[in-house]
């Protein structure tokens, strides 16, 4: 059996898991498997080599005509043969059985030297195989030589390797910071718009009080009301991502029932649900326990809640339903409205930081996406899920999972509780 030598090209199909050659250059110009192993070849007077990094599914065969690549039919690992050598020659104890091993390669020939390739911390990451049909044996010192070629070259490789995960890191550090400046861009053009309202009117109260009746009075405190209750909700909300983003949230969970926060969640927005005759129902059933932090989940619900009653119709045929029930995943509260839906261009958009304004509400209402981002962090902070079914027209569901209760108490236990708790 012989090697059966490939063409490896860019679209060659396996080519992309072999991505420490691949940091060598293997198919380019800039060949540096290539020019290693020519060069090694010249200083060991070897006429053939071949190249074999640990799980990549290409070895690489050189030789004076050629550079190609070769699919091995066994495994190609060496390493169990060098014991604490860094090359096997004749004189190694393991030599007889790395010829044997090496020949199911397809590789036949009368003489063999192999190095192993190490990293500084010890670890092989693959190995070098050079052989051809002398009798003489390779001379120890210039095998000395290509010893301290591969160590440059793992060390070549290792500044390669750092290169490319700084390069990396960098470049998604540039996208996030885009998409934060583009973020807060967005809370600004949010936050300025109602200010210019509140400022507008107030000065109307200010210089014309005289001239207005009580009706006019009523209806520009009411907007008044209506905007800073609005403002002051986005400030919180983007406060409290903040703080979550800057792991400045503390993380207590207990086991308490949902009931709890859907008491809460309804009798908080209630009376907007009202206004827009929309039925708000819950369905949550009394003794369903997650183990979770109360105040997360709590805003979480009524971020959506809130979202809900939202994009809800108001001519008297809306409702938003909160339930939950147990499944294999763990508990699974549903938050689900019959109204305007989405797209699926507009759910691809959901959770994300680079968002644009959202669009306006069933009576106007405005927002950034900011608490839906603020829900995934609570829910991803709990060990939960979060995901999202909607069809425009149709309405939306959101569903969050989250871990069942650990027991029947609704406590801290000494292993969740805060340090200043547990040493008394």
């Amino acid at each position: 059996m012989r090697m059966q030598l490939l063409e490896i090209g860019s679209e060659t199909e396996q080519l992309s898991a072999c991505k420490l050659s691949l940091l060598l250059g293997v198919f380019t110009a800039n060949n540096q498997v290539e020019s290693f192993l020519n060069l090694a070849r010249k200083i060991l007077g070897a006429d053939e080599a071949v190249f074999a990094f640990h799980n990549e599914p290409y070895i690489w065969y050189a030789s004076n005509q050629q550079f190609k690549a070769f699919t091995p039919l066994v495994d190609t690992n060496l390493s169990a043969y060098f014991s604490d050598q860094v090359f096997v020659d004749v004189q190694h104890p393991q030599y007889p059985h790395l010829v044997q091993h090496i020949s199911q390669f397809g590789v036949k020939a009368e003489r063999y030297i192999a190095f192993d390739l190490r990293l500084l911390d010890g670890r092989s990451v693959g190995q070098i195989l050079f052989f051809d049909k002398k009798q003489q044996s390779f001379d120890v010192n210039s095998a000395s030589i290509v010893v301290d070629c591969a160590d440059n070259l793992m060390r070549h490789i290792e500044l390669k390797v750092d290169y490319v995960e700084l390069k990396e890191l960098h470049e998604q550090q540039v996208a996030l910071n885009y998409s934060k400046t583009k973020f807060f861009q967005i809370i600004a053009h949010d936050l300025r718009a109602p200010f210019h309202g509140l400022l507008g009117f107030s000065e109307v109260l200010v210089q014309e009080r005289d001239t207005l009746d009580d009706a006019s009075v009523q209806s520009i405190s009411e907007y008044l009301y209506d905007t800073t209750q609005s403002t002051y909700n986005l400030l919180e909300s983007l406060l409290n991502w903040a703080m979550a983003e800057g792991g400045r949230f503390i993380y207590h969970p207990i086991n308490f029932e949902l009931k709890q926060s859907s008491k809460i969640v309804c009798s908080v927005l209630n009376s907007l649900a009202i206004k827009k005759d929309i039925r708000l129902i819950d369905q949550i059933e009394d003794d369903l326990k997650v183990y979770a932090d109360i105040n997360m989940i709590t805003s979480v619900i009524q971020n959506l809640v809130s979202n809900a009653l939202k994009f809800t119709p108001t001519d008297g045929k809306g409702q938003v339903i909160i339930s939950a029930r147990h499944t294999d995943a763990g508990v699974q509260i549903a938050v689900q409205d019959n109204g305007l839906g989405m797209s699926q261009a507009q759910i691809g958009q959901l959770f994300k930081e680079s968002l644009s304004a959202s669009i306006k509400g069933t009576a106007g209402e405005k927002g950034t996406g900011l608490g839906l981002m603020l829900c995934k962090r609570f829910i991803e902070l709990n060990h939960g899920d979060i995901v999202v079914v909607s069809n425009e027209g149709e309405g939306t569901t959101f569903t969050v999972t989250l871990p069942v209760a650990t027991s029947n108490h609704q406590a801290l236990t000494p292993e969740q509780a805060p340090a200043e708790l547990a040493s008394i």
